[in-house]
């Protein structure tokens, strides 16, 4: 526990010296607005689905591997389950007490001139679906360390981090510190699979 609680507060320091940092913002929206450029109708509903349906995919693999593993009789898939979703419930934790301490504004909040496609409450700093993503993939990639689990997980992941820029509801650093915190949370809490 204390080795997680290091992690957790070593990761936030970290963090909030990114968050703050002005050069970073003016990077930040420069690569908001080239990715706005490139918006296209087809590209702007694949990633709204995919924002979407984020939080029910999060839902989904842990509770999909606890009805296998009861059907079963698989102690080893319903202990992954738990691990999956433990790793997912303290990211979301942590990320709302990192949220709450930064108060890092929205892009269109904080650059009324940038065009989201979305609008969205809340801290931006750092991106829950982006580190809840981050948080399942990374589990369900350690639980099941086989390309065809690891490979999709993390193209899921990542393509919910970009959707999140791409609807222009997070910057990239929101976006970065979202998979850390996921991924982090996930190496973090690895024991609870075995």
């Amino acid at each position: 526990m204390k080795r997680i609680v290091f992690i957790l507060m070593s990761w936030m320091v970290c963090m909030t010296a990114i968050a703050q940092e002005k050069p970073a913002s003016t990077l930040d929206i420069r690569i908001l607005e080239s990715i706005a450029e490139t918006r296209t109708e087809p590209q702007t509903q694949t990633f709204k689905v995919l924002s979407d349906i984020n939080n029910c995919v999060q839902v989904a693999v842990p509770v999909g591997l606890l009805v296998a593993g009861a059907i079963n009789n698989d102690k080893a898939m319903r202990q992954n389950a738990l691990y999956v979703a433990s790793s997912t419930a303290v990211t979301a934790l942590v990320n709302v007490g990192i949220k709450h301490l930064i108060k890092r504004s929205r892009p269109f909040k904080k650059y009324p001139n940038f065009i989201s496609v979305r609008t969205a409450g809340g801290y931006s700093f750092p991106s829950g679906h982006t580190s809840s993503a981050f948080a399942t993939a990374s589990a369900l990639s350690r639980a099941y360390s086989k390309w065809y689990v690891v490979a999709p997980s993390l193209l899921w992941a990542g393509s919910v981090g970009y959707s999140r820029m791409y609807l222009g509801v997070h910057y990239p650093t929101d976006v970065l510190a979202g998979a850390v915190l996921g991924a982090g949370s996930a190496f973090a809490l690895d024991g609870l699979r075995k």
